[in-house]
């Protein structure tokens, strides 16, 4: 049976993978604010990456990157052969996401893991009884309810 649907913008993961990593490149080029990084790029390479500003990476600075939308990108994980590629480039947002909730502005790191990773606010409870003993149970007795034979 014919495959149907819009032809796949990149073939193999290794070349999806070569501009992933031109991107992460450039992010870090653009922390170090200086273009050294850059300096052995191809002009095809260059071209791909002429307006990126990110210095934070993420999941949409990548799918621009390659071309297509975020939506695109994710649907990528559900072909078997680029399932690594895609995880790891989401990792590596993660991590760089992660490093950051140590500084003053994390709001948007935090926004974003909760969004894009799955990460969630956890809020624990622990009941006890008075000055930090058991709880304490009581019998209750009903009176006037009918029970059910």
């Amino acid at each position: 049976m014919a495959k149907v649907g819009r032809p796949l913008k990149y073939e193999t993961p290794e070349e999806m993978q070569s501009v992933i990593d031109l991107y992460f490149l450039v992010c870090k080029d653009n922390q170090l604010d200086e273009s050294a990084l850059l300096k052995d790029l191809t002009g095809d390479e260059l071209f791909a990456i002429k307006d990126i500003e990110d210095i934070t990476p993420s999941i949409s600075g990548i799918a621009y990157t390659l071309g297509m939308t975020t939506e695109a990108f994710r649907n990528y994980e559900q072909k078997d052969e680029f399932l690594v590629t895609v995880k790891r480039a989401k990792q590596r947002v993660e991590m760089s996401l992660e490093q950051r909730l140590a500084g003053t502005a994390v709001t948007g790191s935090i926004f974003s893991l909760k969004n894009n990773f799955g990460w969630k606010d956890k809020t624990e409870s622990e009941l006890s009884g008075p000055n930090g003993g058991p709880v304490q149970l009581a019998d209750v007795t009903f009176v006037g309810v009918k029970t059910q034979d």
